[in-house]
């Protein structure tokens, strides 16, 4: 049967892929339909039809799946944010370690250990450290406002990019990945920044005042930071927007400014503190962190303590390792693990982490740490090459790019007796343990559900030299 644009078809969803799309087939054509949870019988509008595929968005539910749940926001499968709310947890966390083994058997070669069960998160809502929210002079309507005679405001939005269109944003007034208090401050940064006639940034035009809001909250004291990134410094408006979360909101304890003039969408820019010491205290485990608006941190604090739980159980560590934890940001894993190993040495090569990688360091009055500004790569390349250090254990969380070819073959020749690999992309994972396969063992595989209701998994790697 060939499908084409725009018709729609019955299918049954047999399972899920990539993404967390819905997988059917009618006849020979393998069909992704959006929004279907595996189990359920729907009727599927046709978006794009390939000769081999076709991608179709649900129309009507016919049949709900046993697996199907009712998803808690209005903004399901609009903002793009949240791919699963629709499927019961149980269910991501078995489609999220399938993932995981099929990616490491199909792309790594490693079909021979079993893949662990994914940990589940103890928040499946509201378990969001940090958010990042999108000005827009251009708002996108949903299908509700376009049918609501009531008026809305189509030249200011803030909220989250609707998904392939870098020029349209979604006004959000709640997400349920943060807690409450984040859609608090959002809502009442809008009313400021609307009743005084602030306008948003035009991401086509490139004029516009506002640009971003970044929103940090802090697990363990319960305090926030609230970060507004402009096009321009106005000290005048962001003293009337401290005033105002200050007064209402009394978690807030800074404030900051970030001015970004360029075209770039980055959240970031040359700060300025209006009030309180422009950063947070984040604890995990024993160890105190210190974050400020930019800094990469895990965005599920509770998890990322069973994460970092997890790297220490696969390292095996006696206490008389020497550790060398690459991509380490600001210490994350460096210091939760240096009170188990000799001598711990933590690669980064962003500046100003290194530096509060070091603040950590002191302020938890860990002695046995080193952190060194360098590039990951070119740090091994220059180690194996001078034979100046070999560690016992390495420990790696790189970008979602993974590694580069160099980097894994200075593995190689350094030869750790352990090596842990943390990934929040199980595809580059995957494809980087096809390289080291060839002398180390996988002795462990374990996913860690950092992100409920998304399709995103982390996944934790052990593997000792041969």
């Amino acid at each position: 049967m060939k499908l084409v644009k725009g018709q729609t078809v019955e299918v049954e969803v047999a399972s899920a892929g990539f993404e967390g799309v819905g997988v059917a087939r009618v006849d020979e054509m393998v069909v992704f339909v959006r929004g279907g949870v595996p189990g359920d019988k729907v009727l599927a509008r046709v978006r794009r039809a390939k000769r081999r595929y076709a991608e179709a968005v649900v129309e009507e539910v016919l049949t709900p799946s046993p697996r199907r749940v009712v998803p808690v926001c209005r903004y399901f499968q609009i903002c793009g944010g949240c791919s699963w709310q629709n499927a019961d947890y149980q269910l991501q966390l078995e489609f999220k370690r399938e993932q995981v083994r099929d990616l490491l058997s199909r792309i790594g070669g490693v079909s021979n250990v079993e893949v662990n069960p994914a940990l589940g998160s103890p928040r499946l809502y509201h378990y969001r450290n940090k958010m990042e929210f999108t000005f827009g002079a251009r708002r996108w309507l949903t299908q509700k406002e376009i049918a609501d005679s009531t008026p809305v405001q189509k030249d200011f939005a803030l909220g989250l990019h609707v998904p392939q269109r870098f020029d349209k944003v979604l006004d959000l007034d709640i997400c349920h990945l943060a807690p409450p208090v984040i859609a608090e401050i959002v809502n009442q940064v809008r009313q400021v920044a609307q009743d005084n006639s602030w306008a948003p940034y035009d991401t086509i035009a490139h004029e516009g005042y506002l640009k971003n809001l970044v929103i940090r909250v802090s697990e363990h004291t319960g305090e926030i930071l609230a970060n507004l990134v402009t096009t321009d410094r106005r000290p005048e408006r962001v003293e009337i927007l401290t005033r105002e979360l200050t007064s209402r909101f009394p978690a807030v304890r800074t404030v900051v400014n970030s001015v970004n003039p360029g075209r770039s969408p980055v959240a970031t820019g040359k700060e300025e503190v209006y009030v309180g010491p422009g950063n947070l205290v984040e604890k995990i485990g024993p160890i105190s962190y210190t974050l400020e608006p930019s800094t990469f941190f895990q965005p599920n604090t509770l998890q990322a303590e069973r994460l970092y739980g997890v790297v220490r159980d696969f390292a095996r560590l006696s206490g008389n390792e020497t550790l060398l934890d690459l991509y380490c940001g600001i210490g994350g894993i460096t210091l939760f693990l240096a009170g188990s190993v000799k001598r711990a040495v933590g690669v980064e090569n962003q500046a100003r982490s290194v530096e509060l990688a070091r603040l950590n360091a002191a302020a938890n009055s860990v002695e046995n740490c080193e952190f060194l500004e360098s590039d990951a790569a070119g740090y091994m390349r220059q180690m194996t090459e001078e034979a100046s250090f070999a560690p016992d254990v390495v420990t790696i969380d790189p970008p979602r790019a993974g590694m580069h070819p160099d980097m894994l073959e200075s593995l190689l020749t350094l030869k750790p007796g352990r090596i842990v690999y943390v990934s929040c992309n199980p595809a580059t994972q995957a494809r980087d343990l096809e390289v080291l396969v060839k002398d180390y063992e996988v002795e462990g595989i374990q996913p860690v559900d950092m992100f409920p209701q998304t399709y995103h998994i982390e996944n934790v790697v052990g593997l000792r030299r041969r």
